[in-house]
């Protein structure tokens, strides 16, 4: 047996359904400058690879809020890593702070200038995605936002034959409710080719 639950059903919460099994999502952590210089820092889970070539991500900001402000003024943004050693960090700058206040800044979280766009990045994160904004799609009460990717770093210490590597990154997730996923267990499985490469063989 199973449960279902419409969508159009006016006692279902669609967005509590979808965060709860939409998991474990990656979480975009963004820092973005206002056009007057003022930064913003805050933790977006709808995140997503949405092109290899040219390379371009993808996250939605539900509802209006700043760093999709910032975002469409300036057309620069930067996602940082959101990290195990970080998390509690990462889950502070959720907070509603105003559009006047820098959640770095109120929150001790140390910034340092990225190499190609104009806002800064987090100093702890092992790494950051520097983008320009390629495009905004208006979705019900949400904003699609893809950003082409114009550089990426990685600290040294996180690289191992010069890959990322996860035992250095330790990514958090986000998953339903107030539940955060922590670095996953990594298992190697090689990708079939061919149809008489696979496991069924």
């Amino acid at each position: 047996m199973r449960t279902v639950f419409r969508s159009d059903d006016p006692d279902v919460n669609p967005y509590k359904l979808l965060t709860a099994v939409v998991v474990p999502r990656p979480i975009a952590w963004i820092s973005t400058l206002d056009p007057q210089g003022v930064g913003n820092l805050a933790p977006h889970s709808f995140f997503n690879v949405a092109c290899a070539n040219p390379p371009i991500v993808c996250f939605t900001s539900v509802g209006d809020k700043d760093t999709l402000a910032n975002v469409v003024a300036t057309g620069e943004f930067v996602v940082n890593l959101a990290t195990e050693p970080m998390l509690d960090q990462v889950n502070d700058t959720s907070a509603r702070f105003g559009p006047d206040v820098d959640e770095a800044e109120a929150l001790g979280i140390t910034l340092e200038p990225s190499a190609l766009v104009t806002p800064p990045r987090v100093v702890d994160s092992p790494a950051s995605l520097e983008c320009t904004l390629h495009s905004t799609h208006e979705l019900g009460d949400s904003t699609l936002v893809l950003g082409r990717v114009v550089a990426v770093t990685v600290l040294d210490d996180a690289l191992v034959d010069g890959h990322p590597a996860m035992e250095h990154l330790r990514p958090v997730s986000r998953l339903g409710r107030d539940e955060w996923g922590l670095p996953p267990e990594v298992v190697s499985v090689t990708r079939p080719d061919r149809p008489e490469d696979t496991a069924r063989r």
